[in-house]
């Protein structure tokens, strides 16, 4: 159902209006998705709900393959560039946003539970800033994760900006959320997950580390790192890096170590 917007104040495309300032996200479970190739993943992702399309008139022609698999029901508003960058309010967004909603998100032992025996996750512990848990979704769904796990304390995946970091990975990797890095530990040992925890001090080496059939990759905030306590349950790693360096972008970091555990799996 194609609308024409004209009017920046148009109260059907309020949901759209100053999105470089507020987020979505926590409201009735909905969330942006930005450009051509996220709106691709959100319609072909059967574990979320496309509620209306936001489209530059420049872009319908581009996006007809894409619009006529839409439901007749959903409103796809069409602007002018300028009328768009009027209601959103920044004009990076390549002409192409939606709303998503979210269904409810699975209890984190029930995701683990519903993987097959040779299983690959990432935990994420304290990791509030968005670009990086974008990246390491984007990186998850690139080397064939099968769930995240996310702490209290880690940002939603479902942020605009996580959303476009992870190039619609994180409509891709399934997750859930845990209450704390301890309730993350026990639910990946009730599910049978070898637990590797990244850490510059770690006890083991990347390099002869090698993928079990269900493995866990635990990682933490850039400076301080995992938590103590967390370590000393479970198999420490680290990257081997040049003398006198050890540090790496966690998003970075996740990417090394999926590359690394993918080819031993294979």
């Amino acid at each position: 159902m194609s609308v024409t917007i004209t009017d920046p104040d148009d109260p059907r495309i309020e949901p759209y209006r100053a999105v470089r300032e507020r987020d979505l996200v926590g409201r009735e479970g909905r969330f942006i998705a930005e450009g051509e190739v996220v709106l691709r993943v959100l319609l072909d992702s059967a574990r979320f709900d496309v509620e209306s399309l936001l489209i530059s008139d420049s872009r319908v022609g581009p996006l007809e393959d894409v619009l006529r698999t839409i439901s007749p029901g959903t409103p796809v508003y069409v602007a002018g560039r300028a009328v768009m960058d009027a209601i959103v309010g920044f004009p990076i967004h390549r002409g192409v946003l939606a709303i998503g909603r979210r269904r409810d998100d699975p209890a984190a032992e029930e995701l683990l539970s519903s993987l097959p025996q040779n299983a690959l996750v990432v935990g994420l512990v304290g990791l509030a800033n968005h670009d990086n848990v974008g990246g390491i979704f984007r990186n998850a769904a690139a080397f064939g994760a099968d769930a995240v796990l996310l702490d209290a304390e880690t940002c939603d995946p479902l942020y605009r900006k996580a959303i476009r970091v992870s190039v619609g990975g994180a409509l891709v990797v399934p997750f859930a959320r845990v209450p704390s890095a301890g309730t993350m530990v026990d639910v990946l040992q009730r599910t049978g997950f070898d637990i590797m925890a990244l850490s510059p001090s770690g006890r083991e080496n990347l390099i002869g580390v090698r993928c079990a059939p269900r493995t866990a990759l635990l990682l933490g905030a850039e400076g301080p790192g995992l938590p103590t306590d967390l370590l000393a349950r479970t198999r420490t790693v680290a990257i081997p890096m040049k003398s006198g360096f050890d540090s790496l972008n966690v998003s970075t970091t996740s990417g090394i170590v999926l590359h690394h555990l993918t080819a031993s799996r294979a």
